[in-house]
């Protein structure tokens, strides 16, 4: 049959793709790193060391689920391959729907797949640490500052990943002022970074009794939880720690006592906050990292920037620049303003589905990298 032949045609495409990401993943050595993980997980005193058990826990689990989805691609493409023979053989055309359908999310998961492979950067694997701070705009903002929590919690949910709070304001009124929380999971940093920036609501207000169309704006900062000692030196003399009672969500303890933290550092104007541990020294340990992973992240984008300069580039995105707009009134229309990506699905975008804008960056940054290589 020609849909069958157009489909099995469309599929030998994906042949070579699915080698070179397979490639890519070097699956022969993590399936080793799994029987050597497995092995020391089975020792008597794999557990003495909590902290160190969990993370190799946490390692096997993550080799686990590639492996198994870079076969499980594998399987369907010779599946397909298998369903499309079959059809033909016995003219079945009840088969081209669902071999259309397999065909379609086999594209959907291989395209996903060969994107994670582009996070090769130092700190692409670790988790995402993000803060959102509502804008000029009172009530309006911090609603919108709500909204934004909300989708990157719902994507986070998608994608299997857990969430911390770190710190919770509430608005005046309603929403949020300022949150921030980290999001655990393999390259959350590598997928969140492309986030940054400042995103743009643009609606009637649910606010306002003449029903007027309202433009709100909510900055948003990733950066990495940076596990390892990084190099950065910071002098006593330079900052100024701030304790205060917790609030917001986080249980019975967290307003009993003043366990919060705020750490702000004079010379670059970095303020962190941290609230959602139970001690006051577990929140000033958890503070100082965020800040030494500003500090660093600060410095590269500094170095980076002058080199951007020295080879007389002209940078795309400034720090802090309107990164995306959501418009909700008079028409639908979500579009990133970096890769002109868009849907005009903003209930999707807004529950979590932002996988295309994330996957636009990555393919747009492979692209830069790759230019900058002839």
């Amino acid at each position: 049959m020609i849909e069958l032949d157009q489909m099995k045609l469309e599929l030998q495409q994906y042949e070579k793709p699915l080698e070179e990401v397979r490639d890519s993943l070097d699956l022969d050595f993590k399936k080793q790193r799994i029987e050597e993980l497995s092995r020391e997980s089975e020792a008597p005193d794999f557990w003495s060391n909590a902290d160190v058990a969990n993370k190799k826990m946490k390692q096997l689990k993550d080799l686990q689920n590639l492996v198994e989805e870079a076969d499980g691609l594998s399987t369907s493409y010779e599946d397909m391959m298998m369903l499309i023979e079959m059809g033909n053989e016995e003219e079945d055309r009840s088969m081209i729907d669902t071999i259309r359908e397999d065909l379609d999310t086999f594209k959907e998961k291989l395209e996903e797949m060969r994107l994670s492979t582009l996070l090769t950067g130092e700190y692409d694997d670790s988790n995402a640490i993000v803060s959102l701070n509502a804008g000029a705009g009172g009530t309006e903002s911090c609603d919108w500052c709500s909204m934004l929590y909300r989708m990157y919690t719902r994507w986070a949910d998608r994608k299997g990943f857990s969430i911390e709070v770190m710190n919770y304001i509430d608005g005046d009124e309603a929403g949020i002022k300022s949150v921030d929380f980290q999001i655990n999971g393999t390259n959350a940093y590598g997928y969140l970074k492309s986030e940054r920036g400042v995103h743009r609501l643009v609606r009637i207000s649910p606010f306002n009794a003449q029903g007027k169309r309202q433009t709100s704006f909510v900055s948003c900062d990733v950066m990495p939880d940076i596990q390892k000692d990084i190099d950065i030196v910071i002098n006593p003399d330079d900052i100024r720690i701030d304790t205060y009672r917790s609030s917001g969500a986080g249980g019975q303890h967290i307003n009993k006592t003043s366990s919060a933290i705020r750490i702000t550092h004079f010379p670059s104007g970095i303020v962190v906050t941290c609230q959602n541990e139970r001690s006051q020294f577990q929140n000033k340990d958890k503070a100082m990292q965020m800040l030494k992973a500003k500090l660093y992240m600060k410095k590269m984008e500094e170095e980076q920037a002058k080199l951007a300069g020295i080879r007389g580039e002209v940078k795309d995105i400034a720090w802090g620049s309107q990164i995306r707009s959501y418009v909700l009134q008079p028409y639908t229309l979500v579009k990133d303003t970096r890769t002109q990506e868009e849907t005009s699905n903003t209930g999707a975008v807004l529950d979590g589905d932002i996988d295309r804008f994330i996957n636009a960056y990555l393919k747009m940054e492979a692209g830069k990298a790759e230019r900058a290589n002839l």
